[in-house]
């Protein structure tokens, strides 16, 4: 009986010791915030919010005018805006600051982020049970101002905040990307531009435009620079063609599949007409707004959030006016593989809230957060570019409507490519797509990128682009941005994983010991007894 209590009690004492490290392996069990039965407004707040903004001064104002308008409805609640030019500083800053337990209450931000900041524990604050709370909740009955309901954001845009079953974020602003096209010099060329656009057809015009005159100049703009087909974004390039095709680049559980043989056959095409000058990118030549501005540039692929800057009348410009040319702007969804079935990308700001001890801080960032989401705001803010607002309230609303309507009044609120670039994703809504979120994705994201942005820079240089070329460039690749350790066995089609983490090692090996323990006082004991 002795040696039965003796040995439950080395068997409790060894649980006690390893189940704190098998807690340590994997993804944490996140708590559920839970909500304050009333928000208390005889306290003083104050919430910082990190917000991005391109030097649009119009958007720095409709973010200070709605700070002073949350502020006049919540008098308690002091919001103090932090400007960021770019999202990967915020998200630079956001990842220090986890550390130091100084981030900030609010913060804009991208789902692929966001699910980075996640692997901190208890960071970011689930907003589905603030959602859904009766009193606080979106359109609840305790918030001062006409807030949306859950059922009037946009589905589609929602869906993309969800990481593990759970909301993580509210849509703030949605874009997709778009092909801004100088139809004057598709003309010139003896073409007409077709009501969908395909990759063949952009690849043939973009060859035609580079025949030279005898004097050295393009024959179609009469220039010494033209580049045809230029790429903002070589990540959301890459993500649409392995979508179009339906060819793999990750599951929502993170396996990397981006390294196919259907990415090569893009790569091969990429560095064809990377080779003749037809095609380049932003990292590589620059902005292609600038190029389709001066008649440099026939075909512009950027986002919908970006068409301020592009066209001969637009508001925001980076050449002087000397070298923008006079030409008719065509706004058009991206080329396609099937124009039967498009796909396009859904991107956009994101915001997230981040947790902190006091329940009746956060919930005051999550008022905030709802008012960024009122008509007034969306309204306000989608005018400034080609963005659309993420509520069908504000969709349908009568003012959005009419603004929509004005295209072309001016130069300015209602300019004309502005509101077409609007326009065309209201229009494909259902034709939008987003890539699965997980801690790791931004990686595979920056991945995309990689592999065009060196295969036009190994064509600029002469270099040979094969199959050898290409084995190399997939493992370099998934080296640098350390996917290597996921693949696909072949065998079975599960995912091999690689090494286990230190915390896994360290739980098998104390396992282990635990039961050579037992064994070894197992037998100590019967020797004990034969003794007696």
């Amino acid at each position: 009986m002795k040696l039965r209590r003796k040995t439950a009690v080395l068997l409790l004492a060894v649980l006690l010791l390893v189940l704190p490290l098998a807690g340590c392996h994997g993804s944490r069990e996140r708590s559920v915030f839970e909500i304050p039965d009333r928000f208390d407004d005889s306290r003083e707040y104050e919430i910082s919010f990190w917000a991005k903004n391109d030097t649009n001064k119009t958007q720095v104002k409709i973010y200070e005018q709605a700070v002073a308008d949350f502020e006049e409805l919540y008098p308690n609640i002091h919001v103090t805006i932090r400007f960021y030019t770019d999202y990967g500083k915020i998200y630079n800053d956001v990842i220090t600051n986890i550390s130091t337990n100084t981030t900030p209450n609010v913060c804009i931000s991208y789902p692929d982020h966001i699910a980075t900041y996640l692997t901190g524990e208890d960071v970011v604050v689930p907003l589905d049970g603030l959602m859904s709370d009766r009193s606080y909740g979106l359109g609840g009955s305790a918030v001062r101002f006409d807030a949306p309901s859950k059922s009037e954001i946009v589905p589609r845009f929602l869906q993309e905040l969800s990481i593990n079953g759970h909301i993580y974020g509210m849509p703030y602003m949605r874009s997709t990307e778009a092909v801004y096209v100088n139809k004057n010099l598709v003309e010139a060329l003896g073409y007409a531009l077709p009501e969908e656009l395909t990759w063949d057809f952009i690849w043939e015009v973009s060859e035609a435009a580079m025949a030279k005159g005898p004097d050295g100049n393009y024959l179609a703009n009469g220039q010494k620079v033209m580049i045809p087909f230029i790429v903002y974004s070589t990540d959301n390039m890459m993500i649409q063609l392995a979508k179009q095709k339906g060819s793999g680049y990750s599951t929502a559980a993170g396996e990397i599949l981006l390294f196919n043989d259907d990415t090569k056959e893009f790569l091969y095409t990429i560095a064809e007409h990377a080779g003749t000058g037809a095609f380049s990118t932003f990292k590589i030549s620059s902005y292609p707004g600038n190029f389709l501005n001066a008649g440099q540039c026939i075909f512009a692929m950027d986002s919908t959030g970006g068409s301020t800057w592009i066209g001969t009348h637009a508001p925001l410009m980076d050449i002087s006016a000397d070298k923008v040319v006079d030409f008719e702007t065509a706004v058009m969804p991206i080329p396609q593989l099937n124009p039967d079935e498009p796909w396009m990308i859904s991107q956009g700001p994101s915001v997230c809230i981040f947790n902190k001890e006091d329940p009746n801080e956060v919930l005051a960032s999550w008022l905030f957060v709802q008012y960024l989401l009122t008509d007034k705001v969306q309204i306000a803010y989608a005018g400034t570019e080609g963005y659309v607002p993420v509520t069908t309230k504000a969709q349908n609303s009568p003012e959005y409507r009419d603004y929509l309507n004005r295209a072309g009044e001016d130069y300015d609120e209602h300019y004309e490519v502005k509101i077409a670039a609007s326009k065309l994703l209201l229009a494909n809504i259902d034709h939008t797509f987003v890539t699965p979120v997980f801690n790791g994705s931004s990686s595979l994201r920056s991945a995309a990128s990689q592999l065009i942005e060196n295969v036009v820079k190994s064509k600029r240089r002469k270099e040979t682009v094969d199959e050898a070329y290409m084995e190399k460039l997939f493992d370099d690749v998934a080296a640098l941005y350390r996917l290597d350790q996921i693949t696909m066995s072949e065998v079975d089609g599960k995912a091999e994983l690689g090494p286990l983490p230190k915390t896994a090692v360290t739980l098998l090996s104390c396992l282990g010991g635990a039961w050579v323990l037992i064994g070894v006082y197992a037998l100590w004991a019967f020797v004990i007894r034969k003794k007696k």
